[in-house]
């Protein structure tokens, strides 16, 4: 289950301005970055491992088939960014903020989302099996096509969320706000059986 420790850093990049910096190819391990503004950077390629951002700014940067693979986001900020075919494989945020975020496929399993605030963010296509949802806040957002088999989803508020397409096994509706959710009729089955619930075909007359 999500929630290890973030391994320890061995440089550190404090207080760096890398606004609209293009960090295609770059590669960086066990690094600590602090403080650094990532405002509009470009990224294709670029790969993090177990690395650390605390208070970075990633404003409307863009990234493209990048990994930030067991790394650790705090009080990061993911305002208007963009994520396309990237991987977050084992990566924690706490206390960050999504608004406006666009992820687009790529492999997020394991990530540690818990409590996150997910309300305006769009997710569409992307795996997230294993991922830790717990408490999350998605009232409207949009999480469509997701794989979110075996992911954690207690007291989460999906409420009013555009779920259609993702796989819902997961989520139990006796722990789980999904007022007025958007689903398909495949998803409604799964949480209905869920419930407890046999769906048959309708009794002949």
């Amino acid at each position: 289950m999500p929630g290890t420790e973030p391994a320890p850093t061995e440089t550190e990049v404090r207080q760096a301005d890398w606004y609209g910096e293009d960090l295609s190819g770059q590669e960086h391990t066990r690094v600590g970055f602090v403080g650094v503004d990532l405002t509009e950077a470009t990224d294709e390629g670029a790969v993090f491992t177990e690395c650390t951002f605390r208070d970075c700014r990633f404003n409307l940067s863009q990234h493209t088939d990048a990994a930030f693979l067991n790394c650790t986001f705090t009080g990061c900020s993911f305002f208007d960014a963009t994520f396309t075919d990237c991987k977050f494989v084992g990566s924690m945020f706490d206390r960050c903020t999504f608004d406006l975020m666009t992820v687009e496929r790529g492999d997020w399993s394991f990530v540690g989302l818990r409590g996150a605030d997910l309300t305006r963010a769009t997710l569409t296509g992307a795996r997230m099996r294993e991922a830790d949802l717990t408490g999350v806040r998605g009232s409207g957002a949009t999480l469509r096509g997701l794989d979110l088999s075996a992911s954690w989803f207690h007291d989460a508020d999906l409420s009013g969320a555009d779920l259609r397409g993702s796989d819902l096994s997961a989520v139990d509706p006796r722990n789980v706000d999904l007022a007025g959710a958007q689903v398909d009729v495949t998803q409604a089955v799964v949480l209905v059986t869920t419930l407890g619930l046999r769906v048959r075909p309708d009794a002949p007359p």
